[in-house]
């Protein structure tokens, strides 16, 4: 049962982030699953995408095109190539050792808040 509300605040708060500065689960979630509750890069990673099979995101995004920020075209064929790229992706990282996956994804995490801090 705790386990479980564990996982309702974690999304709560992913929610609240994802609303707040648009990012998704892999800066929050994925790291909570490995660390906080014990799950391998691998399972983490799978339940992260499970969770996005479902509109999460309809409410938020809705509060977002109200106010004219959501470019639907751009969106659809995003949309359009995640879902090949994320099979793609999918299939190779399956393939890869835990350890070296975890790694590789610390590397992204940190490039791309090198660039968020540092670029123009």
């Amino acid at each position: 049962m705790w386990q479980n509300l564990g996982f309702v605040v974690v999304g709560l708060t992913a929610g609240v982030l994802s609303g707040v500065f648009g990012i998704g689960g892999g800066l929050l979630i994925i790291p909570v699953l490995v660390y906080l509750f014990g799950m391998t890069q691998h399972l983490a990673q799978g339940t992260t995408l499970a969770l996005m099979i479902p509109p999460i995101g309809i409410f938020a995004a809705w509060a977002y095109w109200k106010q004219g920020n959501v470019n639907i075209a751009a969106a659809a064929f995003i949309c359009l190539g995640f879902v090949f790229g994320g099979w793609v992706g999918a299939k190779f990282a399956n393939a890869i050792p835990e350890l070296m996956l975890r790694r590789s994804f610390g590397v992204l995490l940190a490039v791309v808040a090198a660039k968020m801090m540092f670029g123009k």
